[in-house]
C-alpha cells in the first residue's frame, strides 16, 4: 500500500501524538481480543467460565453459570468492548489527521475485530505514518 500525499497543513507533533496513542491502543486491544477469544473457547467449547477469588482458588475455570465470585469472563468481555471504542477513536484520529480514504479507517478498525490482526496492522500503519512524518520533516 503506497502512502498518499500528506495534507499541506499537517502538524507533525499532532500526528506523532496520534500515532503513539494508536499504537498503545492497538496493543491493548489485541491482547484483550486474544483473552476474549480464549474465554469464548472456554465458555462455548468447554462450558466453563473464569472465576477470580472464589472459594476454589484465585483463578479457576468453573462450570458455566456457577460463578460465585468475580466473573472474569464477563469482565474481559466488557473491558474489550469498551476499549475497542477507545481503539476506534485512536484509529479515527490518525485517519482524520492524514485525511485518508474511508477504506483505510475500516482497515485500521478491523484490527480490533480479528484475533492477532491488530499487531500486523499496527506495524504496517506505523511504518506508513512514520514515512509521512519523515516526508514532512524533510520538507521543512
Amino acid at each position: 500500500m503506497a502512502a498518499p500525499l500528506p495534507p499541506q497543513n499537517l502538524v507533525p507533533d499532532r500526528l506523532q501524538s496520534a500515532l503513539s496513542w494508536y499504537r498503545v491502543a492497538a496493543y491493548i486491544t489485541g491482547i484483550l481480543l486474544i483473552l476474549l477469544s480464549v474465554e469464548m473457547i472456554a465458555k462455548y467449547g468447554f462450558g466453563s467460565e473464569l472465576e477470580m477469588n472464589g472459594s476454589q482458588g484465585f483463578l479457576v475455570f468453573v462450570p458455566d453459570g456457577t460463578v460465585q465470585a468475580l466473573n472474569l469472563s464477563s469482565l474481559i468481555l466488557i473491558v474489550h468492548g469498551w476499549f475497542y471504542v477507545v481503539y476506534l477513536f485512536t484509529c479515527f484520529r490518525v485517519w482524520s489527521i492524514l485525511r485518508w480514504p474511508l477504506w483505510r479507517f475500516l482497515w485500521l478498525a478491523s484490527g480490533g475485530l480479528v484475533p492477532f490482526l491488530s499487531f500486523p496492522i499496527e506495524r504496517h500503519a506505523t511504518s506508513i505514518v512514520r514515512g509521512v512524518l519523515q516526508e514532512i520533516r524533510g520538507a521543512q
